[in-house]
């Protein structure tokens, strides 16, 4: 492996809000909708279940991560641990899936601006927030790392200050509007209106939810004394993030009746806006609104971020042109980065031609990528076991916990999720492209990659 010429300088905070900015996006402020649509208050169930995943998969990222603090994260691993094709199609699938992702951020921007400027066209802002979220990762990585903790910051203090509100509003009422805890249990079915099949059913939108936790492993080769900052970041981002996304989708649900909080097929507006538009508060939607686009900036200015990285990795590893190992004189991989750009151009494109359906298009895509790549995690923490004998199990700085019963327990919400996917008409063809691109990565590497090595 080539040697890396990247800086370390990301702190514990950076890594902190980093990881919590990528996460923090569609999953909750605009995705949400359809999760409310598809299980009522029982989607509560949904994230708590994809949250114990996903508490596995940290741990797992977390023991690797500290033994092996490398650029490319799992793509580095895979190929370390599995083999060098098993490096390649994990890498390029991350990074075609934040390349969706992307592209569905931008998207969301577009959605949230109708609010106010409802006949501008969406690839407007989608054009405009690709080219700020590039120039902005083109910086050094501290000036990068304390841009997105403040940009993250903004949402997170936004979504406490919801929460608080919606306790306030819960305890001692708004308006003469119905709320209160008992909104989910006596509206139209109770806490479970679509039984556990609507759990279920809820389980492959809110993986969106977490999806770029993984970035506390990606951080790891800039990170300041990785061996502290990735477990202490580790432990921190997981409770963070389930505090946020349960306790706000908990209040708005208090707060408004869950049943008027989807519109249409769940997108045209975040549910969030629609609770406080319900509540008659036009001004705090607005800047709830403003809040909503700040975050999807900053989850695609996260994946900008993690997929420069990606990319890097994998030309230094012979898997990538080797223009795209290039450092500018920040140490930022620069021509990585203008590549991811020019790729994401592809989502502006979308939002001209297909407007009205490219979100639900794009989330679909982008769980089947998730969940091979969480998949894949588990596997290279698994692999890595066996490469150590019981002196070297016990040596390890920030083992995953319940090993390997909790490897087995991660695999089976992963599948059950999977399948929940498979079962819905619009994100089967999910997996459809899914394995395609598997399948074309895999051979590309088998026979134009491979045999060059």
């Amino acid at each position: 492996m080539n040697e890396e010429k990247l800086e370390r300088g990301l702190s514990e905070k950076h890594v902190q809000l980093i990881a919590i900015g990528g996460t923090i996006g569609i999953g909750l402020f605009l995705a949400s909708g359809n999760a409310i649509a598809l299980a009522g208050p029982s989607l509560l169930l949904s994230y708590l279940l994809n949250g114990i995943a996903v508490f596995f998969i940290l741990r797992a990222l977390g023991e690797v991560s500290v033994e092996n603090p490398i650029a490319g994260s799992f793509s580095a691993y895979a190929h370390k641990f599995i083999g060098p094709g098993a490096g390649f199609v994990t890498g390029w699938s991350y990074w075609f899936m934040w390349t969706v992702i992307f592209m569905a951020e931008i998207t969301a921007v577009g959605i949230y601006c109708n609010y106010w400027w409802p006949e501008l066209p969406q690839w407007i802002p989608a054009l405009l927030s690709l080219m700020c979220i590039t120039a902005t990762n083109l910086l050094n990585v501290k000036l990068f790392g304390e841009f997105e903790f403040w940009f993250a910051l903004i949402k997170v203090i936004t979504i406490i200050i919801i929460i608080i509100t919606g306790l306030l509003v819960i305890f001692f009422g708004f308006n003469h509007n119905p709320v209160g805890i008992s909104n989910l249990f006596v509206l139209k079915g109770g806490f479970l209106p679509f039984g556990t099949s609507g759990v279920l059913k809820a389980l492959g939108v809110s993986i969106l939810a977490f999806i770029g936790i993984e970035f506390v492993g990606i951080t790891a080769a800039e990170a300041k004394n990785p061996e502290k900052t990735i477990p202490s970041a580790t432990k921190k981002i997981l409770f963070t993030i389930l505090l946020l996304y349960i306790g706000t989708l908990f209040v708005i649900m208090c707060m408004y009746p869950w049943t008027k909080l989807v519109k249409g097929n769940g997108v045209e507006q975040s549910p969030f806006v629609t609770t406080f538009l319900g509540l008659g508060i036009k001004q705090a939607a607005t800047i709830i609104n403003f809040v909503v686009i700040t975050a999807s900036l900053s989850a695609c200015n996260s994946g900008m971020f993690s997929n420069g990285r990606m990319l890097y990795n994998l030309a230094i590893n012979k898997h990538a042109p080797k223009f795209l190992s290039k450092v500018n004189s920040n140490k930022i991989p620069a021509n990585a980065i203008i590549a991811s750009f020019a790729v994401a151009m592809i989502g502006v494109i979308l939002n001209f031609i297909m407007p009205k359906n490219v979100f639900i298009s794009l989330t679909s895509v982008i769980a089947f990528l998730g969940l091979w790549t969480w998949g894949a995690i588990i596997v290279i923490q698994m692999r890595s076991r066996c490469n150590m004998d019981t002196k070297d199990i016990l040596k390890l700085k920030y083992p995953m916990p319940f090993y390997p019963y909790s490897n087995y327990i991660t695999f089976l919400i992963l599948v059950i999720t999977a399948v929940t996917l498979i079962m819905k008409n619009t994100t089967r063809n999910s997996f459809i492209v899914g394995p395609i691109w598997l399948i074309l990565v895999y051979s590309i590497y088998k026979f134009f990659v491979k045999e060059k090595k």
